[in-house]
């Protein structure tokens, strides 16, 4: 167990608890620069794309709607903060990147803990600039400076075996569920997207994806297993093979199967990207093509998964702890 002294951050980037918070919640979105990159002035830039997520919002009303008016997310997040402080017996809060209204209180729990250090445990397991980045950023910009030197991140974890353990369970349960046999299907790792230009910048997130693919797909030896990437928004490359591409010619990588689960890589929860675009755009097209497709749920509110959980971080903070001896004998 962690000492008392030091407490948790469960962080993430919230999603809209009802259809009246679309239009806040994309505008907060569009509006992070550590996700939206123009050559344009910043005011100029959050100005246009304030526009275009108000234009937006109607049909992603739409798509919340299919989905049950709104996102898990931060249920989800809720969640997973309260059974991490249960199974580590230290003081956890969640934070909710694009949810503002959730900021203040959040802010206001931060100045009441008095810790030594605060582990901040992100629902990416893979690093991007534009996701935990993004989250370190805003950090830094709104807690005292004495507080973010007590903070202490797990910024990636895309090989550590408890994720993938974690993960690999949560395949063999669905292939069961469904009574998938691995030698006859196909498992589509369906990743989300990112510019290409974040790639030739120096983000690593592409690069920790595909050690999270050869990780986990080295459990499924009988499968054909694909890494893709999805939801790519705006102009500009992004990264490919795009899944949606792949879905409107499946007889270039189905190899003869007849039967494909994707998998949401770089997602820990279940959300719009996952239960309308993957379920609604790949899914269902290649259902009416014949082809029997299912799409197995991120890791949610899995209880697997916080037992495995609980170990990252553990293991994460006893390397930090550790590194910091060193540098004092250093």
């Amino acid at each position: 167990m962690l000492k008392s002294n030091i407490a948790l951050l469960v962080v993430n980037f919230g999603g809209p608890r009802s259809l009246e918070e679309v239009l806040d919640f994309l505008q907060a979105l569009l509006t992070d620069d550590a996700i939206i990159q123009t050559p344009f002035p910043r005011r100029l830039q959050h100005m246009f794309f304030r526009r275009v997520a108000y234009k937006r919002a109607k049909k992603v009303r739409d798509d919340y709607t299919l989905i049950g008016g709104k996102s898990p997310i931060f249920e989800d997040t809720e969640w997973f903060a309260k059974k991490m402080e249960e199974k580590l017996q230290i003081r956890t809060l969640a934070f909710h990147r694009y949810l503002e209204k959730t900021h203040h209180a959040f802010l206001s729990s931060m100045e009441m803990l008095d810790v030594d250090k605060f582990c901040v445990f992100p629902l990416f397991p893979q690093f991007s600039k534009a996701t935990t980045g993004s989250i370190m950023d805003w950090l830094s910009t709104h807690l005292p400076t004495s507080t973010v030197q007590k903070l202490c991140w797990i910024h990636s974890y895309s090989t550590h075996p408890g994720y993938i353990r974690a993960f690999v369970q949560t395949v063999q349960d669905f292939l069961q569920e469904k009574s998938l046999q691995e030698e006859e299907i196909v498992l589509l790792f369906s990743a989300h997207g990112l510019p290409e230009k974040f790639i030739r910048q120096g983000d690593p997130y592409q690069r920790e994806c595909e050690a999270s693919f050869h990780a986990i797909a080295s459990h499924f030896p009988k499968s054909i297993c694909l890494l893709m990437y999805q939801s790519k928004f705006g102009r500009g490359k992004w990264l490919h093979p795009a899944t949606l591409d792949a879905v409107i010619h499946p007889d270039r990588w189905m190899q003869g199967r007849k039967q494909v689960v994707f998998l949401p890589l770089s997602f820990t929860s279940d959300h719009i990207e996952t239960l309308y675009e993957v379920e609604h755009e790949y899914v269902t097209p290649l259902q009416k093509k014949g082809i029997l497709a299912y799409r197995c749920p991120a890791l949610g509110r899995r209880m697997d998964w916080i037992e495995e959980a609980s170990k990252i971080v553990l293991s994460s903070c006893e390397e930090s702890k550790e590194k910091s001896l060193e540098s004092v004998k250093d």
